[in-house]
């Protein structure tokens, strides 16, 4: 006799949200996690009164009422508004880019300006037809000091390869805004959940019993027959035993450190856009909440790292071979009796915090 009606593997977001909406339906859910604590990579802990992101800054933004709606059920939300800087060789820039950026550039003020300067270096760039890599996308799109400047370091050292050598469709389109506005995000709605992200996934799992610090594949056949249905949710090729091999990602490191010190640099996050910087961003977290007192602060410095087999997966790297393996696991999954497959680990695949929320709903909509 199963006990369960859903076993799920992982407690990040995608398993917490699949096991909140089951619950609620009347099923039975087990959530094991291996990490001593829930929310995966949007995992929060409280440090000198200041809400610490463990891995990374995650701000919740979206344009899916449906969503907003629904993460809001189980946390208030402040009304943070990422607005980063970028740090060049010491000089300072807005981000998006945005015609803050534009003046700090090169001194202009009004959009035509811009938009005089950014054509006259895409024309210069001198490709035309589809970009054959990152770096053809990126002049085509900006133009070679905005490209140079503020992404070419950068994104080298997150992915850890020349940009030439990066497929195009990496950094997707690059948005150029002409107005003097440096809220990175253009969603209608946006913030982070007071007291963490932690908190509110544990207010989502009231009801679900969870198992935390459970290595899934220590005892995979055991924890398998406690449920009818497995919903899996970590690395797909680790799922088959990496039958055709390994995929592969880009991994992070994080060095936190408390400050004796109110405040360290003045916002959110820093980008650093050059490459011999050795981190790519510095995150000041009680930035993220300025209702949260403290004579101290708490810094973290980020830095892309090359994953090895056992590391922490964060970003995939979609290219042709990678893409073309996943198909394969893919493929093998949809063969998997009771068995389902979600999250940016099992789909291969980055998603921000409300597109995993729908992709829930999407799931969830389709089981009777």
């Amino acid at each position: 006799m199963k006990k369960y009606d859903y076993l799920i593997v992982g407690a990040g977001l995608f398993g917490a949200a699949f096991a909140q909406i089951m619950t609620e339906r009347g099923k039975k859910c087990l959530i094991v996690e291996k990490r001593a604590d829930v929310g995966g990579n949007v995992a929060t802990e409280q440090v000198e009164g200041i809400t610490v992101h463990k891995y990374g800054a995650h701000i919740f933004h979206t344009d899916d009422k449906r969503v907003w709606e629904y993460v809001n059920r189980f946390a208030e939300f402040n009304n943070f508004v990422n607005s980063p800087i970028a740090n060049y060789n010491g000089k300072l820039y807005n981000l998006p880019f945005n015609m803050h950026t534009f003046y700090q550039l090169w001194g202009c003020r009004t959009p035509d300006e811009a938009k005089a300067i950014i054509d006259a270096q895409r024309a210069a760039a001198g490709i035309s037809g589809e970009p054959k890599n990152l770096e053809e996308k990126a002049l085509m799109s900006v133009g070679e000091d905005v490209y140079k400047t503020l992404i070419k370091g950068y994104t080298q050292k997150q992915w850890g390869r020349e940009c030439k050598d990066l497929p195009a469709f990496i950094i997707g389109r690059v948005p150029l805004r002409f107005v003097y506005d440096n809220n990175y995000f253009n969603d209608r709605y946006q913030g982070i959940p007071i007291g963490g992200y932690t908190k509110m996934v544990e207010h989502m799992l009231v009801g679900v019993d969870v198992m935390l610090g459970v290595d899934y594949f220590v005892d995979r056949k055991s924890l398998d027959e406690l449920a009818k249905v497995t919903l899996y949710t970590g690395p797909i090729d680790r799922f088959f035993d990496y039958c055709y091999g390994e995929l592969e990602y880009r991994s992070l490191r994080f060095e936190t450190e408390v400050l004796d010190a109110e405040d360290y640099q003045g916002n959110a996050v820093f980008n650093f856009t050059d490459y011999e910087t050795p981190y790519t961003r510095i995150i000041e977290h009680k930035h993220f909440d300025r209702t949260q007192k403290s004579s101290k602060t708490v810094i973290t410095r980020e830095y892309p790292a090359k994953f090895e087999k056992g590391d922490e997966p964060y970003y995939p790297i979609n290219d042709e071979r990678n893409s073309a393996l996943y198909k394969k696991y893919a493929d093998k999954a949809r063969e998997c009796e009771n068995t389902l497959f979600g999250g940016r680990l099992a789909g291969y695949k980055y998603f921000d915090m409300d597109d995993t929320i729908a992709a829930v709903f999407e799931l969830t909509d389709k089981i009777k």
